[in-house]
């Protein structure tokens, strides 16, 4: 009786790697290819969305070099990793456990259910503008109130609970009138508008990547009816969330601090 051998797993991944290892020298560019991940970690990390976006662009090329017809399955599976490495990039700068963990999810979610093979390069600058606006949420903010920047920062890991003024003034232990006077002096709005900011920054991920109803996402950021929601989200964003939802070619609104230094 012949016993046929079976490869161990090892014995087979070693096989993969060495082959291509050799197949990966006829590429031209390859070797560069996280020299220049390395310098889209760090535009993300600084905000510089439109060279970011382009240096994905660059990464793509590169993997399409070798990936050939199965270009696109290879792109999906890049942005999968790429957002699993922004996750831990995030968890290192302190962002709560379960939100890091969150934002890996939901961008794996958008490129495995959400994501057409004619979609991949729109696809890329919609993590991008994920990526930067996730990041920016973990930039210290620089005012003259040491209490304002931490009350930012609070509101900003905690945008899908049910906060009022009195809540997060019981959290840092002062009382609301004295909160509100300090936000409005160094941040340049009321605390209850900027609550309302980040709620509509907030929801557009989930207009625009996800199948829930309008009233739905109005509950879950906690306004109190779909009216009042959609009369906040024209305010700023001058379209309603409808229209949002509807038009991918609407940018996202992002709110900046008018008094940060």
């Amino acid at each position: 009786m012949n016993i046929i051998a079976v490869p161990t797993i090892q014995e087979t991944i070693s096989k993969i790697f060495m082959n291509e290892n050799e197949t990966l020298s006829q590429y031209e560019g390859v070797e560069k290819f996280y020299e220049i991940e390395t310098q889209l970690i760090y535009e993300i990390h600084h905000l510089e969305k439109e060279r970011a976006k382009q240096t994905l662009r660059v990464l793509i090329d590169l993997i399409a070099v070798r990936s050939g017809k199965d270009t696109i399955r290879q792109v999906r599976n890049y942005y999968i990793v790429l957002s699993s490495v922004m996750a831990r990039k995030l968890y290192e700068m302190r962002v709560p456990p379960k939100k890091a963990f969150a934002f890996n999810v939901a961008c794996v979610e958008l490129v495995e259910n959400h994501m057409n093979d004619s979609e991949f390069l729109y696809v890329a600058d919609e993590l991008i503008e994920f990526f930067t606006s996730i990041i920016s949420e973990r930039k210290q903010p620089s005012f003259g109130h040491q209490t304002v920047n931490k009350v930012v920062m609070f509101i900003n890991d905690e945008v899908e609970r049910d906060l009022s003024v009195e809540d997060i003034a019981k959290h840092f232990n002062i009382s609301t009138s004295h909160l509100s006077r300090i936000f409005r002096e160094h941040a340049g709005i009321t605390l209850v508008e900027y609550l309302n900011v980040r709620r509509v920054e907030e929801s557009q991920y989930y207009l625009r990547h996800s199948d829930k109803g309008i009233s739905d996402i109005s509950k879950q950021f906690h306004f109190c009816n779909q009216s009042y929601f959609t009369r906040i989200f024209k305010k700023y964003t001058t379209v309603t969330p409808k229209q949002f939802r509807d038009s991918q070619h609407i940018p996202y609104f992002r709110y900046n601090l008018p008094n940060a230094k």
